[in-house]
């Protein structure tokens, strides 16, 4: 079920078990290939499959495009909001769904700059709501070892703009893909072995050739479905084991 989709009595009828779906995204850059609007647009096709699979089990919101993407501003066109701006637009519409009873949501994440901002805003309301099942995920974590066999450059994971973004939006907007300037981005990715499990700060206009971090070259619409088709399996699986999981 599709919340947009819905009127009020349709929302008053359901039953509270069924798992809320927050897809978030981003609008900032993405290299010299991809839209601004890569994150939000692979976030959505995901969910809405996942939807598709399960749709007396899932009630999915819109794509929430605004994110946290400060260290994407040194590129024209990007847009962010303010870190304590985006613990709101995360926590106040769960908030109003949990006003209404539906204590099983589920935030899926689509863009790396969002992640701090999704768990502190779920750690605001488990506080608030203690009898609530609050949890979520980036996309791309709940695939991991999905991902990691698709993928044929040396980065086995998401990076930006990189082999298995361009595969997907390959397969699924291949008319917004700008192909003659696909080009690998190895900058970000060159990082001492010593700095293994550090966090640095990035800002992707300094710390990258052109906005992108991976292998994008290797990148096809054959490997982009194989990689959506991984993801959106394990999803299901997450779905249906919370949906089963007592609170």
């Amino acid at each position: 079920m599709k919340l947009a989709d819905l009127t009020w009595p349709d929302v008053a009828k359901l039953k509270r078990d069924v798992i809320v779906v927050h897809p978030i995204g981003a609008l900032e850059q993405h290299s010299r290939h991809l839209p601004f609007f890569t994150d939000s647009i692979l976030c959505g096709a995901i969910a809405d499959r996942v939807e598709a699979a399960l749709p007396k089990d899932v009630l999915l919101l819109p794509v929430q495009w605004l994110g946290a993407s400060l260290h994407h501003l040194g590129m024209a066109g990007s847009l962010s909001a303010e870190n304590e701006t985006y613990i709101k637009l995360i926590a106040e519409p769960m908030r109003c769904l949990l006003r209404h009873g539906f204590k099983r949501q589920f935030v899926l994440n689509g863009h790396g700059g969002n992640k701090d901002g999704f768990h502190l805003a779920q750690r605001q309301l488990a506080v608030e709501f203690p009898g609530a099942q609050l949890c979520g995920a980036n996309y791309w974590d709940v695939a991991t070892e999905e991902i990691a066999k698709i993928v044929e450059g040396p980065m086995k994971s998401i990076g930006h703009a990189c082999e298995a973004e361009t595969a997907m939006m390959l397969a699924v907007r291949p008319d917004l893909v700008r192909r003659d300037a696909i080009h690998n981005d190895l900058l970000a990715t060159r990082q001492p072995k010593a700095l293994r499990g550090v966090y640095v700060a990035l800002d992707m206009k300094a710390q990258t050739q052109h906005g992108g971090m991976g292998y994008a070259e290797l990148a096809t619409a054959e490997k982009g479905e194989r990689l959506l088709d991984a993801i959106v399996v394990r999803l299901i699986e997450v779905i249906q084991t919370l949906r089963k999981k007592q609170i």
